[in-house]
């Protein structure tokens, strides 16, 4: 059956004309179809700059909508909204993919990944290839790539020193909801708090929390250090999300369609990662010019915690036979 011209008018009024439209034939619709992608993250974020660097790549066949701060969809949807066809792109945590496929959970573990160059080999490699595969034969995605944001570090408005994770303990300490972001919480030695990213300021100036997690680079977009007395450089989890596309638009397009899409993400990814490595490394000397403390704590021992308490977890019986062996190999 052919597609006809007052079904082409519904499925562009009705906002599914990127559905139905291969990035290869924007001929098949009423102009270019929509691309709307959303995220947590402010405007003012590094990544939003990365989004706005795609979306002018990607201009010739894609009117691109950004959303950011969460305004479109709350931090958490954006996987379900994908899947329900209400979104074409998100920025994906892997937590929220391990709610569907445990066998993610994996790469949600803290101290897996040494740093960004570590992640993104593996996301290049057959391991990397086989974890994405998973999700697009099981949710209909297609991931892009691994958008690093920077390590996480530990930040608290209570003035008391940490050195291992026995100091953490009664600690309320922000994470976003999820079994697989309260886990890390409890492998840190703290009492892990769920609340939502925007709401983190508020909790911490009202003492609702003691304390979050976060990259540097968000603690001073978000303005976090403004009622934090410490950062504790933990170091514990190297940050990422995933650059995603639906599925079904992702098929649609043609197989040169799909090389310069893959291409403007991967300029997009790689831009961003260079500009969150660079404000990692100046962002210690900020914080301390505006009179955090900055600690650095007994790493190893973190580091052994952390291991203990994931390998002896329900979410460790899903991760695949030998993947950790693959992953440490790289």
């Amino acid at each position: 059956m052919t597609l006809s011209t007052t079904r082409r008018r519904f499925l562009a009024g009705t906002g599914l004309a990127a559905a139905a439209t291969a990035f290869s034939l924007p001929s098949r619709a009423q102009g270019k179809p929509k691309l709307r992608f959303s995220a947590v993250f402010s405007e003012q974020d590094i990544r939003a700059e990365m989004m706005k660097k795609f979306a002018d790549a990607v201009a010739g066949d894609f009117a691109f909508e950004g959303y950011y701060g969460g305004n479109l969809f709350k931090q958490g949807t954006e996987l379900v909204a994908l899947q329900r066809g209400n979104l074409e792109m998100g920025n994906i945590a892997p937590q929220d993919i391990s709610k569907q496929v445990p066998a993610w959970s994996i790469l949600t573990a803290a101290y897996l990944f040494r740093d960004a160059d570590h992640l993104r080999k593996f996301f290049a490699s057959a391991a990397g290839m086989e974890m994405k595969a998973m999700v697009e034969d099981k949710l209909g995605l297609h991931i892009l790539g691994p958008t690093y944001f920077g390590s996480r570090q530990v930040g608290l408005k209570p003035d008391k020193k940490i050195t291992t994770p026995a100091d953490l303990a009664g600690i309320k300490l922000r994470m976003p909801p999820g079994e697989a972001w309260q886990f890390l919480g409890e492998a840190l030695g703290a009492n892990p708090t769920p609340m939502a990213y925007a709401e983190v300021y508020t909790g911490l100036q009202t003492g609702a929390i003691d304390g979050q997690d976060n990259p540097l680079p968000n603690v001073e977009n978000m303005k976090f250090y403004e009622v934090m007395s410490q950062i504790v450089l933990t170091s514990h989890l190297v940050g990422f999300d995933l650059l995603t596309v639906s599925g079904k638009v992702w098929k649609e397009m043609s197989a040169d369609g799909q090389k310069r899409f893959q291409a403007a993400a991967d300029a997009a990814i790689d831009f961003s990662t260079q500009k969150h490595r660079e404000r990692e490394k100046n962002l210690v000397d900020f914080f301390k010019g505006k009179g955090l403390k900055i600690y650095e704590p007994d790493q190893a021992a973190f580091r052994s915690f952390a291991q203990k308490k994931y390998l002896a977890s329900d979410l460790a019986k899903e991760w695949p036979k030998g993947m950790i062996d693959k992953i440490n190999a790289l």
